[in-house]
């Protein structure tokens, strides 16, 4: 049974920083891609960053320069470290994983399994 759970997420200041972790279980080397989504009530959900199997990452446009993807493999968990956080960057964030390749798409019907997701406020 695969279970995400998101933390880290918290109020700062534009131009701080914040680190979320995802915590996966259900299991160890046998998926495709992990990513980093965001929604805003009212808005669709937005891809953020992704991390394949062979450890491409794929950012979204709002991310590149900013936000950096990894994984510990051996804690099994991803993480998300955002810097220079923008009031823009307020959001619920989510952590997705596909078990098959996701051919590195942000297409959210490619991913099977969903966190409860954090919040990110930047003010």
């Amino acid at each position: 049974h695969v279970q995400l759970v998101e933390s880290g997420g918290g109020s700062v200041q534009a131009g701080g920083f914040l680190r979320l972790s995802c915590a996966a279980s259900g299991f160890t080397d046998n998926w495709g891609c992990m990513a980093w989504y965001r929604q805003v009530p009212g808005k669709e959900r937005e891809g953020v960053a992704l991390l394949g199997i062979d450890s491409t990452t794929i950012y979204g446009d709002s991310a590149k320069g900013r936000f950096t993807v990894s994984r510990d493999n051996a804690r099994n968990v991803l993480y998300l470290q955002m810097n220079n956080l923008e009031p823009e960057d307020t959001a619920k964030y989510y952590c997705a994983a596909s078990m098959a390749w996701c051919l590195l798409s942000f297409q959210p019907e490619r991913y099977g399994h969903w966190g409860q997701g954090t919040q990110v406020t930047v003010s």
